[in-house]
């Protein structure tokens, strides 16, 4: 059976909208954009206009409320971190990107805005917050480039050696994103007011703001610029 010379013309138009398809629904759901679309459904308020039980999203400074993190490569203090550390690997005509590490954690923080506090309580175990982390450092090595001695001890601590056997280095890719100490975030969540019951260092509260997550509603929270809040900016 032969295919009719109207039908060749088809096969090239169906496999561009084919590929366009891939990449409309790869920048669709990607982390980033589904982080940005959840956080859009929140109102964001002022903390002294939060009200129990609705959901808002509030942008401010974080403040550590624990002894913090500190990143493995920056050295940052932090409340949350994701590093990887990928290794190059060839496989006849193509290579790709094999993951020997990946590590990642989190902590309670609270946000600041305007003097104002608002506690939020992420959980690892619960998984009860779904978030976006900018990219902040990332570092490789290669057969031609060698690993700088702070990169090293990075992979010398997570059990990495950075050569093969043959003893040529090997190629690396380090990434690592953080939420920083005194950096700007935005998080959504189910505002609450709670009762202090124990002192919080350098304030004086009675009672204090909270996000929280819900049975149908986890935690939000992104350090992308493009999610500051209208209000943070003074608008």
């Amino acid at each position: 059976m032969f295919l009719s010379p109207k039908v060749f013309p088809i096969i090239p138009v169906l496999a561009f909208s084919a590929i366009a398809l891939i990449i409309i629904l790869a920048v669709v759901f990607n982390r980033k954009n589904m982080v940005l679309r959840k956080l859009a459904k929140f109102k964001h308020k002022r903390v002294s206009q939060f009200r129990n039980d609705e959901p808002t999203k509030v942008t401010g400074k974080v403040l550590e409320v624990a002894t913090p993190f500190i990143a493995p490569f920056s050295k940052r203090p932090c409340v949350a971190y994701i590093f990887e550390v990928k290794q190059k690997v060839s496989t006849g005509k193509s290579s790709h990107w094999k993951t020997l590490v990946k590590k990642e954690d989190i902590q309670d923080f609270f946000i600041e805005q305007k003097g104002e506090l608002v506690m939020v309580k992420p959980s690892m175990r619960a998984n009860n917050f779904y978030s976006y982390m900018v990219e902040d450092q990332s570092v490789k090595s290669g057969v031609f480039n060698s690993p700088t001695p702070e990169f090293k001890e990075v992979l010398n601590d997570l059990g990495v050696t950075s050569e093969t056997w043959l003893g040529f280095n090997k190629t690396l890719k380090y990434t690592e994103r953080i939420i920083e100490i005194g950096e700007t975030i935005t998080v959504g969540g189910i505002a609450k007011w709670k009762a202090v019951t124990e002192p919080i260092n350098g304030h004086n509260y009675s009672k204090i703001a909270a996000l929280e997550s819900g049975p149908n509603q986890k935690l939000i929270f992104t350090d992308y610029p493009k999610a500051v809040t209208p209000l943070y900016r003074g608008v």
